[in-house]
């Protein structure tokens, strides 16, 4: 498949390089890019097992092992063709979208990735959906996209479409190889959800003089942690 864009990496005169290429990853992109590839190889290894890792309501709120509400956005599957599938996804989007959008703005992007990892745990337990990982990339796959909307992308050199129809070929496509769709649909409905709140919310409480005016602005700690804290401008009367 073709998806168009910029490529995932770079190669100089004397070919790949893939500490340049991984240093170059922005740093919220390449810790999720790092925890995601540690927690397959822990697996492939034997070192630890994708049966402690996975979303399971009782054995979180009632066990106590709250592990796993962050190891379920970890765990792509052990190392194939479709862990790589996914690890370009997840690296090509999720930079894209902190270098774009978000370039300059880590607690926004963090803000981002929270809403998403809230959102969807509260989803799981009534879907039945035991790794997470794919629906977080798959809305940032929806974000980036609503937010290139003008860039032409092509799907097997058969069909060419608007980047904001992206997350939709790739439902698609997923139907026609009998995978499940649920997984997807969860990333397109809380990328739907975002999007509404951070661009489309505030421009309509600007114009009808809401008084609240963005909802998803990251609290000053977070600010401090990603180290975008700015001290309000005071003014000074003579």
């Amino acid at each position: 498949m073709d998806f168009g864009g910029a490529a995932m990496g770079g190669a100089g005169d004397g070919g790949f390089d893939f500490m340049s290429w991984y240093m170059d990853i922005p740093v919220i992109s390449r810790l999720y890019f790092t925890g995601a590839f540690l927690t397959t190889a822990g697996c492939a290894l034997d070192i630890i097992s994708p049966f402690s890792l996975y979303f399971n309501f009782d054995l979180i709120f009632h066990q106590g092992q709250l592990w796993r509400l962050i190891t379920t956005y970890l765990f792509f599957g052990m190392f194939s063709i479709d862990f790589l599938f996914h690890m370009y996804f997840l690296v090509r989007y999720c930079r894209m979208l902190e270098e774009g959008d978000f370039r300059g703005k880590t607690a926004h992007f963090v803000m981002m990735i929270l809403f998403g990892v809230t959102f969807m745990t509260a989803v799981a337990p009534f879907v039945s959906v035991h790794f997470l990982g794919s629906s977080l990339s798959f809305m940032m796959v929806y974000v980036w996209g609503r937010r290139n909307e003008d860039m032409r992308m092509s799907f097997l050199g058969v069909f060419t479409f608007n980047a904001p129809y992206l997350p939709w070929v790739m439902l698609a496509f997923s139907m026609l190889l009998g995978h499940s769709v649920t997984i997807d649909a969860i990333g397109i409905l809380v990328g739907h959800t975002y999007y509404f709140l951070e661009y489309v919310y505030p421009a309509v409480a600007e114009i009808r003089g809401w008084k609240v005016k963005k909802i998803l602005e990251p609290p000053r700690v977070l600010h401090w942690i990603c180290g975008t804290y700015q001290e309000p401008a005071h003014l000074h009367q003579d």
